[in-house]
C-alpha cells in the first residue's frame, strides 16, 4: 500500500542524515587544498577572530561590506561552494536576525520612509539603517566564522585555541560537545532506523507522540552513560585536557604572508570603521 505522505520516522531520519552529512562535509572541505586550508591554524584562528572583532566594532556600512567581500573572496579561493555559504550561513542568519530586528523598523524614531498600508505604522529611515547595519554585521561575522570552521580540522582549531591561552576547561567542553553532537546524531539515526524497520502501517498521533517521548528518554539515558564511560576511558589513557594531534604547527613563508594580510585587513577595518 502506497503512503500518501512522509511519516514521522521518515522526516526524522532525513533530518538526522542531513545533520550527519553537514558535519562530514565540513571535515571534507577542511582537507581540501584551497587557500586558507594551507594556512597555519594559529594564523587562521587569530586572524579571522580579529576580523570578527573588527566587524563587531565597525560603525559604518562600507566597512562591513568590505569585510564581507573579503570573506566571500576567501571562501571562493578556499574552494568552498558559494551555494553552501548562501544556504548554510546567510539564509538562516538573515532570517533569524531579521525576525529579531524587525520591531526596530517601527520603534526607531526618525524621518518616516513609508507606512504600512493597513496598519499605518511608519517605517523610519533611521530604523532601516539600524536594521541593515545589524544584518550586515551578523552576516559578516557568521561568514568569517564559517571560513574558520570549514577550512580547519576541529582538532587543529582546539589546539590553536590553547596556543592563545584559552582555558583547558573551555577547550575540553568545545571538543567534547562537537564529538557528542555527532555521536548523538548517529545514535539517534540508528535508533529511529531500527524503530522504523519494526513498525507496520500507520501509527495514530498519540502513538507517535509516545514513541517520540520514549525515544528522547532512551537517547538521553544512553548519552549520559556513554559520556561517563568515555570520560573514564580518556582519564585512564592519560587525558588531562590538553589537545594533542599528530600534525605539528610550523610557520612557513605563506603563513607569515597570511599573518601580514590578516593584520593589514584588520587594521584597515579598524581605521575605516571608526
Amino acid at each position: 500500500m502506497k503512503r500518501s505522505g512522509r511519516s514521522y520516522f521518515e522526516r526524522t531520519l532525513d533530518g538526522l542524515v542531513a545533520g550527519i552529512d553537514r558535519t562530514r562535509a565540513a571535515e571534507r572541505h577542511a582537507e581540501d587544498g584551497g587557500l586558507l586550508q594551507r594556512v597555519d591554524p594559529r594564523v587562521k584562528v587569530g586572524g579571522l577572530l580579529a576580523l570578527v572583532v573588527a566587524a563587531a566594532f565597525a560603525r559604518n556600512h562600507l566597512t562591513l561590506v568590505g569585510l564581507l567581500a573579503v570573506a566571500v573572496a576567501g571562501a571562493l579561493l578556499s574552494r568552498l561552494p558559494l551555494g553552501l555559504l548562501v544556504g548554510r550561513v546567510w539564509l538562516g542568519t538573515v532570517l533569524l536576525t531579521a525576525a529579531i530586528a524587525l520591531p526596530a523598523l517601527f520603534l526607531t524614531p526618525g524621518d518616516p520612509a513609508w507606512r504600512l498600508p493597513v496598519a499605518g505604522w511608519a517605517v523610519s529611515w533611521q530604523g532601516l539603517r539600524t536594521v541593515s547595519y545589524l544584518l550586515l554585521r551578523v552576516v559578516t561575522a557568521a561568514t568569517l566564522t564559517f571560513l574558520l570552521v570549514f577550512t580547519t580540522p576541529w582538532a587543529h582549531v582546539l589546539k590553536a585555541l590553547r596556543v592563545f591561552r584559552v582555558p583547558v576547561v573551555a577547550v575540553v567542553i568545545l571538543g567534547m560537545t562537537y564529538r557528542y553532537i555527532l555521536l548523538l546524531l548517529e545514535s539517534a539515526h540508528a535508533m529511529f532506523e531500527a524503530r522504523r524497520s519494526r513498525t507496520v502501517g500507520r501509527l495514530s498521533p498519540g502513538d507517535r507522540r509516545r514513541l517520540a517521548t520514549a525515544g528522547v528518554g532512551v537517547l538521553l539515558d544512553r548519552s549520559i552513560r556513554l559520556s561517563g564511560n568515555v570520560y573514564d576511558a580518556m582519564q585512564a589513557r592519560g587525558f588531562r585536557g590538553e589537545v594533542h594531534v599528530l600534525d605539528e604547527f610550523q610557520m612557513r613563508g605563506r603563513d607569515w604572508l597570511a599573518l601580514a594580510g590578516f593584520a593589514v585587513f584588520t587594521a584597515a577595518a579598524a581605521w575605516a570603521g571608526r
